[in-house]
């Protein structure tokens, strides 16, 4: 069978890329928000520790992993198949980017050895038959607990929001391991918030500047806005203190469903 010249590039046009992957999984769980229960990115108040999970993959400095754990929940959340949901191994290679820096074998490695870190911190159940790859969610927290899907009702069912257009548009893509687990941050809390630096040891388990460059990675993309405010001090110098204060901006809060959005105008 003869080929036209332009056969290849035609071909690589053709190709998914990994957003696209990352979109068409997103599409099939049919959600315009991702939940994700509070406790992943800080244990509530009164126990032992404050970190979360989310701790292990920053001082582990496991991006991939991190990225791989949040697009699982997207795809697994909606709970059409029991909280699981089967790829091939290039699938899930290419939905993570690792085709781009490898061969298809060692992406399909890649791919593999990353899930097994998640099924490590307790976080998903996985297995392999062939060069397919089932992954199940499990608890938020690290307890290996089953998954359910969290409303609210309990501190410990407390959850945060991210759009889906957070990973169809490419915002996650610009993020290193500071910046998104600190977009995880911002987004546990309520509008204007303040993060202090010398707060984070204690109440997520990374160093200060880890904090502050998260902080300014968000800010320079356009992830967040800060705005300053001034507290009453007698005892310092000038009489008051500044700290800054936090939100997400319009491009990553949570998305309305048309029915409410129209029921608010």
């Amino acid at each position: 069978m003869k080929t036209t010249p332009d056969a290849e590039p035609n071909m690589q046009e053709a190709k998914a890329t990994g957003r696209d992957t990352r979109t068409a999984v997103l599409k099939r769980s049919i959600r315009m928000n991702v939940p994700l229960r509070k406790t992943f990115v800080q244990a509530n108040a009164g126990g032992d520790s404050r970190h979360g999970p989310l701790r292990e993959f920053v001082t582990g400095r496991d991006l991939r992993g991190l990225k791989a754990y949040l697009l699982i929940v997207a795809a697994c959340s909606n709970g059409d198949n029991g909280w699981s949901t089967t790829h091939d191994s290039m699938v899930w290679a290419r939905m993570l980017d690792i085709v781009k820096t490898a061969n298809d074998q060692s992406a399909r490695t890649g791919a593999w050895r990353a899930l097994i870190r998640l099924r490590d911190r307790k976080l998903i159940d996985c297995r392999r038959s062939g060069t397919m790859i089932t992954v199940t969610l499990l608890r938020e927290d690290g307890s290996g607990a089953p998954y359910e899907r969290p409303k609210g009702g309990t501190e410990e069912d407390r959850f945060l929001q991210i759009p889906a257009t957070f990973w169809t548009t490419g915002r996650d893509e610009q993020l290193d391991l500071p910046g998104l687990a600190m977009f995880l941050v911002v987004a546990r809390e309520k509008n204007w918030s303040p993060f202090p630096l010398e707060k984070a040891p204690e109440w997520y388990g990374w160093s200060a500047d880890t904090h502050e460059r998260g902080l300014n990675k968000l800010l320079a993309l356009d992830l967040v806005e800060r705005r300053e405010k001034y507290i009453k001090a007698p005892l310092a110098p000038a009489g008051f203190t500044k700290t800054y204060q936090y939100k997400r901006t319009a491009a990553v809060q949570p998305r309305k469903a048309k029915k409410a959005v129209a029921a608010t105008q």
